[in-house]
């Protein structure tokens, strides 16, 4: 019974799937699905100025500053490249042989070579690549992205069709071999002649061309430098491949097998550019934020557009340099140093220096990479920012004695306690006992909160008290510390601290762009609020050296002990501080502390005029502008905040608009008594004209209609 109840209805489909022919409306569905995605990818790719593409590549990436004016050019030696007609024939024999034996045949991309990829891509279940000719390589390494998705594929083929229509085959092999990594820190195939042959490349063997071309495919893992076997067994893949092909002699073929190979460093690639230390920084916001390269920017001439204020950076350098700002060193290590300056209205960098003495390429900066314990600069953002959102005053009371907390006992640097003391004096002189009392009362919990509003990065460590000292597990760098105290300036609200805002490639399209967010951290009020005790800081408290005439400067120190119970000495010292158009951070310590090297001398008489000397010299090229508070000092002695009124000048103002009020009135009394005989008679009269009037219609009405 089933049986014979299913079949009419299978019949029904067959019967409406045919007469309504959808075999045919989904194959042409899907025609039009595929025409339309190959117009859109041919449309992008001809939106492409490939026309610029070999300019480009022959160019440096350039790296610009706020105002579009270039502040450095990232020059390699691979930028003059090497001519096509200079290339020995079995060199270029070689790449053509291993990467694109049909190069000269076809037209940017090879149909059998995408087909058999695509197969072995298919049954791999993922993009395994292969298939791609010489000028779709060129084409992913100079214009695309390093993903391996299908779209990716699609669009480096109709990319590679647009070159193909605009350069000549030799231009884009040249273009290629000039710009592709061959390991080793060697771009191009001249420079990577001179890296592992100590020779140009016209002077290569026919077994060193195929080393060479060899590497393309795997150049760090098959470095002759650090895999002579795997890089041989390379070469001589390509020497058989080359022999397939008939580009060389069977003869010719085992004298290169033969042919051993003498490795000699003749330098390659060198990296040449200005501002090392901000240059580095941005590379590695490139690379770590929008997935570019090292290789591409390098190689592809990019044109990188920052937030540096040269003159700030030039002037950020200039202090570095002056040896008798820092403390001297112990041994044969110099102390060290990280400092950042931005702007709190967008949270861009201005100027950067990661270190002191020698600088390697992108080695460690001390102004982005730095992991330290920031001391007491953490108790405005972990303490009194959430104390002052919970109703605590500038001037509430806070108990000042020695206490424990379970484990966990903090004392005061100077071992004297005064029972209670008001919150901005605690502030001033970096109190600690007070400090973590007014943490404990209220929450921990809030602390942490507050901290990761700040962008302050924590881990699970460091969810205890000793949090509002700046007892962390890992530690905070000098940028994460300038964002975070860039939200006072700035009434309450952080700008996610940065250094690129546009990256353009080499034929003009933008491939990376800054997308500014905000993150609303407290009140405007709470922030002033901070700064007023802050104010205090400079002008009578811990970091007054920093007080310069005529600036109104806000900061806090903050300084890390050392882990030795029996050296007196600081491990880290801290300064964070800003005007209200300037934040700076900075930090001095050694790289690696031990009970050899450490800091002996006080915040005060180190970390204190350094910061001084960079604000002193980067404020001339930084607008004058005024805080909107005064510091509690001169709230107390008497002085108001800027834009503000007392309680008594509002009460004045009140009676004095009282006053104003009552006069206006009595004129407009009196003025309306003198008026109102006037007036009388111009309503005595309009009453009579409308009497007038509506006779006159009356008759008029009875005139018509004859009544």
């Amino acid at each position: 019974m089933i049986l014979e109840r299913t079949e009419p209805i299978r019949e029904k489909i067959r019967h409406f799937w045919k007469e309504k022919h959808i075999t045919k409306i989904l194959l042409l569905s899907l025609l039009v699905f595929i025409l339309f995605t190959m117009l859109f990818f041919a449309f992008m790719a001809s939106q492409a100025n490939v026309q610029s593409l070999k300019d480009g590549l022959q160019q440096a990436t350039v790296i610009y500053d706020k105002n579009g004016e270039v502040a450095s050019n990232i020059v390699t030696n691979r930028t003059d490249g090497v001519s096509v007609e200079e290339l020995p024939k079995h060199v270029k024999n070689a790449v053509i042989a291993i990467e694109d034996e049909r190069f000269y045949e076809h037209n940017g991309f090879d149909v059998k070579g995408i087909s058999r990829a695509f197969f072995k891509n298919l049954f791999a279940g993922r993009i395994t690549g292969g298939g791609s000719t010489i000028t779709q390589q060129l084409t992913k390494n100079a214009l695309l992205s390093r993903e391996k998705t299908y779209k990716r594929k699609i669009e480096e083929l109709f990319l590679a069709i647009e070159i193909e229509k605009h350069y000549e085959k030799d231009e884009i092999l040249q273009m290629y071999l000039n710009q592709v990594y061959f390991g080793s820190g060697a771009w191009g195939i001249d420079q990577a002649s001179k890296k592992y042959f100590d020779k140009k490349i016209e002077n290569t063997t026919t077994s060193e061309a195929a080393l060479l071309a060899g590497l393309l495919q795997a150049p760090s893992a098959l470095d002759p430098y650090k895999n002579i076997e795997g890089a041989i067994k390379r070469r001589n893949t390509v020497l058989g491949k080359m022999k397939e092909l008939k580009m060389i002699s069977d003869s010719e073929y085992k004298e290169s097998i033969k042919e051993k190979v003498h490795l000699q460093d003749g330098g390659g690639s060198f990296i040449k550019r200005d501002y090392p230390y901000y240059v580095d920084a941005v590379l590695d916001e490139a690379i770590n934020k929008y997935g570019l390269t090292q290789e591409e920017i390098l190689t592809r001439g990019y044109r990188i557009y920052t937030e540096m204020d040269q003159n700030i950076q030039s002037s950020l350098e200039k202090v570095y340099k002056r040896d008798s700002l820092f403390p001297r060193g112990r041994g044969n290590e110099i102390v060290q140093s990280g400092a950042v300056l931005l702007d709190p209205e967008t949270g861009g960098v201005l100027g950067l220096v990661g270190g002191r003495g020698d600088h390697v390429f992108r080695g460690f900066n001390r102004a982005t990479h730095l992991k330290a314990q920031p001391g007491s600069t953490m108790k405005p953002l972990a303490v009194y920012t959430p104390a002052l959102e919970e109703g605590y005053d500038v001037t509430s009371m806070l108990v000042d004695e020695k206490k424990s907390y379970g484990d966990y006992s903090p004392e005061n640097l100077s071992k004297t306690y005064q029972g209670e003391v008001p919150m901005y004096k605690a502030v001033e002189n970096s109190l600690n006992a007070p400090t973590i009392w007014l943490l404990n009362e209220v929450g921990l919990e809030k602390g942490m909160n507050s901290l990761k509003k700040f962008g302050v990065p924590l881990e699970n460590e460091d969810n205890y008290l000793g949090i509002g000292l700046g007892g962390m597990h890992k530690g905070i760098s000098p940028l994460q510390l300038a964002e975070a105290y860039s939200t006072f300036p700035n009434g309450g609200k952080r700008k996610d601290g940065h250094l690129i805002t546009k990256i353009v490639g080499p034929t003009g399209n933008v491939i990376a762009e800054h997308n500014s967010k905000t993150t609303k951290v407290t009140s405007k009020k709470v922030a002033n609020e901070i700064t007023a005790m802050l104010l205090n800081v400079v002008e009578t408290g811990t970091g007054k050296g920093t007080k310069i005439n005529g600036v109104e400067i806000a900061g806090k120190t903050g300084t890390t002990q050392l882990p030795y119970n029996d050296i007196n000495g600081t491990k880290d010292q801290w300064f964070a501080g800003y005007t209200p158009n300037l934040v700076g951070a900075v930090w001095i310590g050694y790289d690696k502390t031990d009970r050899d090297h450490y800091l002996t001398g006080s915040s005060s008489n180190q970390i204190v005029p350094l910061f001084r000397a960079i604000m002193e010299d980067s404020l001339q090229f930084i607008e004058p502008a005024e805080f909107e508070v005064v510091s509690v000092n001169a709230r107390l002695s008497g002085k108001k905040d800027k834009g503000t009124i007392t309680k008594k000048e509002i009460k004045e103002k009140v009676e004095k608009v009282g006053e104003k009020v009552e006069k206006v009135g009595k004129k407009v009394e009196k003025t309306l008594k003198e008026e109102k005989e006037k007036w009388e008679i111009v309503v005595d009269e309009a009453k009579e004209d409308w009497k007038e009037l509506g006779e006159m219609a009356k008759d008029k009405i009875n005139e018509i209609f004859g009544n």
